[in-house]
Parts: structure tokens; C-alpha cells; sequence
């Protein structure tokens, strides 16, 4: 059952929003209220066709009691009462918690784990999958951070992704990536199991972190290392060592000041996670046995190309459609882990 009461606070709120950005000259103040309006109203819409529904099934209800009406009443009502029971259902998935950051860029970060140079070329196929990903959602990649080997795989790359709705689909993305298959270098044809660790955090925005100058450490430096970018000519690399948490960040593009910029936001998204994680832990201790819990040394996902599957093991999905996962078509597999963690969060609440 719907909590009436929640509905209409929730159509309170709304209709304030509504009447306080119609005044206009908010200022700065009109961006968070905007942010807001868009957040609610597609909750209001959903909650207004519900109510619609029961209003007219109740109008059906009595046409029964007349006798020219009643026919017509008792072939609308089981298709207005099924209507209902789905209404319902979107309903409450519109009014479960909203992760704040769902709407917020993400920074990217992948690494190659065990297997040598198959795990660093495994990372850089993960990192073209979420590039056709991000294309096909009509969203912006891109790389801020690149470090590759000598045969073309990755050492570590850093990424930012922009767009509507980010975060809230790529979060499930963090954790372990596991890749068995022949690799190129492997001339038996003996199939390899390598991993790559993947990373995804919501950007920071500047009230989230506040830094002390005092507790960073900045160098200058000279870019170095087969395959990096600009190997050798550039003394523009930027180093920030956060002292009390003792996180590094390196950005090595052809401009100081551009390096300076990247690697904070870089910083501040780092810490940003590191508090929400710390808030999340803390909130529920069987976290890390949920969908999303962003535990990056979890092994989350199997790619297994001689046999052209894919399996997420949090939720026991296997697809055997490979070619289409590695080239970015990621949707039904992403849907999959938010009608499950959806599934998770209505369960609670009705517990």
C-alpha cells in the first residue's frame, strides 16, 4: 500500500518549486531549485496517473448500481484495476531513495590486475567497451589520465564521463573484471584467465570536499615510461600527494595549468568516494553483499570469449552475446542491476 501521506508531501514540495522558480531572480539559488524541479516531476507524473486510475475506477465502481451503466462498468474495470496494480508498482519505484550522486558525472579508472601484458590489453578493451557505451547514450568521454604498455594495453587510465544520468548506471560498474581467452602472445592456444580492476566514482563538487592547502604536497615533473603520454617532452606533470589520507594523483597533459586542474578534481572526487563509502559502510554492515556496494575487490563480471559469454555473478546473469558487450551494448545487462538493487530497496522498506 502507498503512503498517501508521502505522496503529498511530495506534491507539496513540487508545487512550492513550481511557484517559487515562477518569481524568478534566484540567483544562484535557481540552479538547485531547477535540479530539484526535474528530479520531482517525472515522480509527480507517475503519482498523478495513479491517481487518475483510482479515481476512475471508483467512478466505475459506481456505474455497477445502475443497471444501464453496469455492463459497460464490468468491462472496464479488470483492465483499470491490472492498470492499477502496474500504476502502483511504478509508484513505488518512483518513491524509493534516490542516491544524490545518481545524477552526477563519474570519473573512470581502470587498471590491469593479474595476467601480465593479456590484463593490460584486457583494460584497454574494457576502456573502448565504456567508450561505445557512453556514445551510444549520447554522453561525453572524456580521457584525463592515460598510461599504456608497448604492445597498446593500458597500465592505468583515468576517464570522465558526462551526461544525463551517469552515475546511476555506470556505478555497477566497480569492481573486478575477469577475462578468459587465448591471448595474443600465446602461441599453444591455451586459454588465460586475466583481471582488470574497475573504478567508478561520482564527481566531486566543491562544497562536497574541503581541502587544506597545508595537507597537499605539489611537485612538478617530467612525463616518463614506455607508452605514456608525451614521453619525454614535457616538464609539466603534476604530483599532489594528500598527506593525511596518503592518496596520490598524477596528471601528465602538455599543460601545468591543466594538470593542476585535473589532478584536484581527480583529488577531491577520491575523497569524495572515500566519505561516501565510510557513510555507507557504517549504514549497513552486510553492504558489500549487495548489487552497487562499489567494493572494488570484488570479482563482479566474467567475460569468456571462446565460449561468447558473459556472466555478472552478483546476479547470476549470463548473456551469450560478447561481441555486442565488449562493442558498448551494455543496456540489458545494466537494467538487470538496477531492477535488482530496486528489487533489494523495496524489500527493505516493506520488511
Amino acid at each position: 500500500m502507498i503512503a498517501a501521506e508521502k505522496i503529498d508531501q511530495i506534491i507539496d514540495r513540487f508545487q512550492f518549486l513550481e511557484a517559487k522558480m515562477a518569481q524568478g531572480d534566484l540567483g544562484s539559488e535557481m540552479v538547485t531549485l531547477a535540479r530539484e524541479y526535474a528530479e520531482l516531476k517525472p515522480v509527480v507524473e507517475t503519482v498523478s496517473a495513479y491517481r487518475t486510475l483510482l479515481v476512475e475506477i471508483d467512478d466505475a465502481e459506481a456505474m455497477l448500481k445502475d443497471p444501464e451503466m453496469k455492463e459497460m462498468a464490468e468491462e472496464e474495470l479488470p483492465d483499470l484495476r491490472a492498470a492499477l496494480a502496474a500504476s502502483e508498482e511504478e509508484v513505488q519505484l518512483a518513491l524509493l531513495p534516490k542516491d544524490a550522486a545518481d545524477a552526477r558525472p563519474a570519473m573512470l579508472e581502470i587498471r590491469p590486475g593479474t595476467g601480465g601484458d593479456e590484463a593490460s590489453l584486457f583494460a584497454g578493451d574494457l576502456l573502448r567497451m565504456y567508450q561505445r557505451y557512453a556514445e551510444a547514450q549520447g554522453w561525453k568521454f572524456e580521457i584525463l589520465e592515460e598510461s599504456q604498455t608497448e604492445l597498446g594495453g593500458v597500465k592505468e587510465v583515468v576517464a570522465r564521463i558526462a551526461g544525463d544520468g551517469v552515475f546511476a548506471k555506470m556505478k555497477y560498474e566497480s569492481g573486478v573484471h575477469r577475462v578468459q581467452r587465448v591471448p595474443e602472445t600465446e602461441s599453444g592456444g591455451r586459454i588465460h584467465t586475466s583481471a582488470a580492476t574497475v573504478a567508478v566514482l561520482p564527481e566531486a563538487e566543491d562544497v562536497d570536499v574541503q581541502i587544506n592547502p597545508s595537507d597537499l604536497r605539489i611537485d612538478t615533473m617530467r612525463a616518463s615510461g614506455a607508452g605514456g603520454q608525451h614521453v619525454n617532452t614535457t616538464d609539466s606533470a603534476v604530483r599532489i600527494l594528500h598527506v593525511p589520507t596518503g592518496i596520490i594523483v598524477v596528471s601528465a597533459e602538455k599543460s601545468q595549468h591543466r594538470n593542476r586542474e585535473i589532478a584536484m578534481q581527480v583529488l577531491k572526487t577520491r575523497l569524495f568516494d572515500r566519505e561516501r563509502q565510510k557513510v555507507n559502510d557504517e549504514r549497513s554492515a552486510d553492504r558489500k553483499s549487495q548489487v552497487g556496494s562499489g567494493d572494488r575487490s570484488e570479482r563482479i563480471r566474467t567475460y569468456n570469449f571462446p565460449q561468447g559469454r558473459m556472466t555478472d555473478h552478483r546476479i547470476n546473469l549470463t548473456l551469450y552475446s560478447l561481441a555486442q558487450v565488449m562493442g558498448g551494448d551494455l543496456d540489458e545487462t545494466i537494467a538487470a542491476l538496477t531492477a535488482d538493487a530496486q528489487a533489494t530497496l523495496l524489500a527493505e522498506m516493506s520488511a
